[in-house]
């Protein structure tokens, strides 16, 4: 019998491992190629799948070609693929976002402001009147906010698709009109509806909407019967009109450049975190709880930002808002102050 020596058995070793990171790369880049694609459809529905069928087609001989080297050695079998995935690349990150496209009512209008010192003039407020099938009456309002009145800030987080996953909100509370809560969201056009993957392949651009509670929470608690939760966090007020103006910085960008929004990376939660370390650059860690984002409660507990005199189960049980914004249903008179006040009742208020 033919006996093997080390360094054949190493070399034929370090072969197939190399044919096994080839093969990965192809079939996962090839995965790739074919979502974008079919997310982008950069020819129309029938021509974009049959670039898919091509391309497929193409994956799989250049891995027969690379095992087999019939034609060509395996490094201009390489490089092939390499120069034919640098194209979609290429394609794939000059695909622009856009400001004038057929927006979704709710994501039409983009923010904007005036300021004379610390007095901001916001406009394009959204407002809507919300109906208990979804559907709202439209209404754009414009604010004047003296961010020296701003008296806490709140993180929201709405559960739609288990305990792991939460959108974000973060609210702020004035001593004079009624609180202000912004929202990182997809921009989304007419008849789109969200798709976690088509956020990871540009289908959607970022928008900041800036709502009233009555609007933005009402339509998660009471009209989409989300779980939400709205946590007052310890932030003083010179901490607090900071985190303001990082998000009339976004205001500011958004205006000169439209952004994509990517379900990983610029989502409703690490835009937040971006934020809030441009004013404290050495307090906050990165944290798995930033990606997993239903669980980010835990993480500002542990930042000492929710009070230790609760645990945590009890911060989620006072947190919950639903069942108070269900009693709000049974008020008279519905109005932004009333919902905001009901949803808030039985929570502690932090000392900055």
């Amino acid at each position: 019998m033919h006996q093997i020596g080390k360094k054949e058995f190493i070399a034929a070793l370090g072969k197939g491992l190399i044919l096994t990171i080839f093969g990965l790369l192809v079939i996962l880049s090839s995965l790739w190629v074919c979502l974008a694609l079919w997310i982008q459809q950069p020819m129309g529905w029938l021509a974009t799948r049959i670039l898919m069928g091509i391309w497929i087609v193409f994956a799989l001989s250049i891995l027969g070609i690379y095992i087999t080297q019939h034609l060509f050695s395996r490094r201009i079998d390489l490089l092939i693929y390499l120069i034919a995935f640098a194209g979609v690349l290429v394609w794939y990150f000059s695909i622009p976002a856009l400001q004038n496209r057929d927006w979704n009512p709710e994501v039409a209008r983009i923010l904007s402001y005036e300021r004379s010192g610390d007095v901001v003039t916001l406009h394009n407020i959204r407002n809507f009147d919300w109906k208990a099938d979804g559907s709202y009456v439209e209404h754009w309002e414009t604010r004047q906010l003296d961010l020296n009145k701003i008296s806490g800030v709140n993180i929201i987080t709405s559960y739609w698709m288990g305990p792991q996953i939460a959108h974000t909100l973060v609210s702020f509370d004035f001593t004079d009109q009624a609180p202000l809560t912004f929202s990182i969201e997809i921009r989304k056009e007419k008849n789109e509806s969200f798709s976690a993957i088509g956020g990871f392949f540009r289908q959607f651009e970022l928008s900041l909407v800036a709502a009233d509670e009555k609007d933005i929470v009402y339509t998660r608690s009471n009209v989409r019967k989300e779980q939400v939760y709205l946590f007052p966090i310890k932030m003083n007020n010179t901490q607090a009109k900071a985190l303001f103006n990082e998000y009339l910085k976004t205001v500011d960008e958004l205006q000169q450049q439209p952004r994509w929004y990517n379900t990983l990376t610029s989502n409703c939660t690490t835009l937040v975190f971006d934020m809030v370390q441009a004013i404290n650059p050495n307090e906050l860690p990165k944290d798995y709880r930033l990606i997993v984002s239903g669980y980010l409660p835990n993480y500002l507990y542990d930042l000492n930002v929710l009070s230790h005199q609760y645990s945590v189960p009890e911060w989620y049980h006072m947190a919950y808002i639903n069942e108070r914004a269900a009693e709000y249903e049974k008020f008279k008179y519905k109005t932004s102050t009333h919902f905001s006040e009901v949803i808030r009742q039985g929570l502690p208020q932090p000392n900055p």
